[in-house]
């Protein structure tokens, strides 16, 4: 069995599109919101509603609780719609222009500040109102867009090659991140609008290059939607839908797995979200180029996704995973006494190879902790969760670090390291997931 790589590079760039977008997200998102507040410095003239880094990441994390519903439900239902452009398409097309349009209200919103009253919400808020509305809608729209866009993989690619398809996936959501890094995120020194704009229009350029490049099953290959297990998946709302079809015997290694995600990407996007701020504050650098810098873990991710499916699917994905997380925490943990761009660069470089061998892999791996290929929407969507309630509650509680030590930024390169240690605890428990050595009946 062999994989189709150019249909996988082309069910990619869906990805894409998601990724360079999140970029710019992270990275300017918590400048708007904490320029003007005594404890952090700007490097030039920004306008901002200036709240503290705790302030801060409860706004960045807030805004994913409808989002950590919304996944598995929007899983179960794509898994379920029939259309004649397929059962993912009508979400990906409904969502992606929606998320476009209010990305670029919001920097717009920022404008909007008065300049003698920046850092400040009092005075400014219809400034702060439509920031927020702009971003709750693009949260919810990406919400809606990326389970459907992940599980395209899965719809067309057999279990035992879906870390090699996993694989390059992520290498097209790198390429995203390369472009938000060192190409879109140096366009905010020349004005904060710009960046904002490039990233909503390459996602409308990489949904419509998915939709022109890459069809859905035909409908009559897919299991009718009575065919479903159903009392399981209408008993409970949101997760617990998915969580109820797994057999008992399985679900302690399911728990276990998605424990570790979630605590993975606690302190994956705790780093993430506040990195910009840190390299601003510690290191001196401009906000357009503190994201470039980020992206050198983007580059040593690109290059070692389509490795890390290989060395997956050679070792199992369990003993890579645990790899991952050791070499990330550790190098992470020497970036606290780190003083220069170039020592915590190549630090960064080093976790990108790091993130690579668990991102590939952690996603086939919940997916095949089920045995019904029907079901495939669903297990996307629980991963989803997981990562999404880890990336909810992350900003919260490494802002809360960050102000309990006097804006000390540094204080990420601790507190990351502390969440993959419990992260490596708990993928000890997991004993489902390998790649199936033949395809099971669905």
């Amino acid at each position: 069995m062999k994989l189709d790589w150019k249909k996988t590079f082309l069910i990619g760039f869906g990805f894409l599109g998601i990724s360079a977008l999140w970029q710019i997200y992270n990275s300017f998102v918590p400048i708007f919101l904490q320029t003007g507040h005594p404890g952090f410095a700007s490097s030039r003239d920004i306008l901002g509603f200036g709240l503290n880094a705790s302030s801060t990441g409860f706004i960045m994390g807030i805004d994913n609780l409808a989002a950590i519903f919304i996944l598995p439900m929007i899983g179960i239902w794509s898994d379920r719609i029939r259309t004649p452009i397929g059962r993912r398409y009508p979400f990906i097309l409904t969502a992606a222009p929606l998320a476009a349009l209010a990305f670029i209200l919001m920097p717009i919103a920022a404008s909007m500040i008065k300049p003698e009253l920046n850092g400040s919400i009092a005075g400014n808020t219809g400034a702060f109102s439509l920031f927020m509305v702009a971003t709750a809608v693009v949260l919810l729209a990406m919400a809606i867009l990326r389970t459907p866009v992940i599980s395209l993989m899965p719809d067309l690619i057999p279990s035992p090659l879906r870390s090699k398809a996993n694989g390059v996936i992520n290498f097209m959501g790198g390429i995203g991140f390369i472009i938000g890094t060192f190409g879109l995120a140096l366009l905010f020194d020349i004005k904060p609008l710009y960046p904002f704009i490039g990233g909503a229009g390459i996602l409308i350029l990489a949904v419509v290059l998915l939709f022109a490049t890459t069809k859905e099953p035909d409908v009559e290959d897919l299991p009718h939607p009575e065919e479903h297990t159903q009392s399981e998946e209408e008993q409970a709302v949101g997760a617990l839908k998915g969580v109820s079809v797994v057999p008992k015997k399985y679900r302690k290694s399911l728990f276990a797995l998605l424990g570790t995600i979630f605590l993975l990407f606690i302190a994956y996007d705790g780093i993430g979200t506040f990195f910009t701020s840190y390299a601003v504050n510690e290191l001196g650098v401009s906000e357009g180029f503190a994201p470039t810098l980020f992206g050198l873990a983007g580059v040593t991710f690109i290059l070692f996704t389509i490795p890390a499916g290989f060395i997956g699917e050679k070792f199992g994905r369990r003993k890579t995973i645990m790899a991952g997380i050791i070499l990330f925490g550790s190098v992470m943990a020497l970036g606290y006494f780190l003083t220069s761009t170039v020592q915590v660069g190549i630090v960064l470089a080093i976790s990108g190879i790091g993130w690579a061998l668990i991102n590939v892999n952690t996603l086939p791996m919940v997916i095949d902790t089920s045995e019904d290929e029907r079901l495939l929407g669903t297990y996307t969507g629980l991963y989803y969760l997981a990562s999404q309630v880890g990336s909810a509650i992350a900003p919260l509680m490494m802002g809360t670090v960050i102000d309990l030590f006097g804006s000390n930024f540094k204080t990420i390169f601790l507190t990351g390291p502390a969440f993959f240690v419990l992260g490596l605890i708990a993928m000890t428990l997991v004993t489902r997931g390998e790649a199936r050595t033949t395809e099971l009946a669905a």
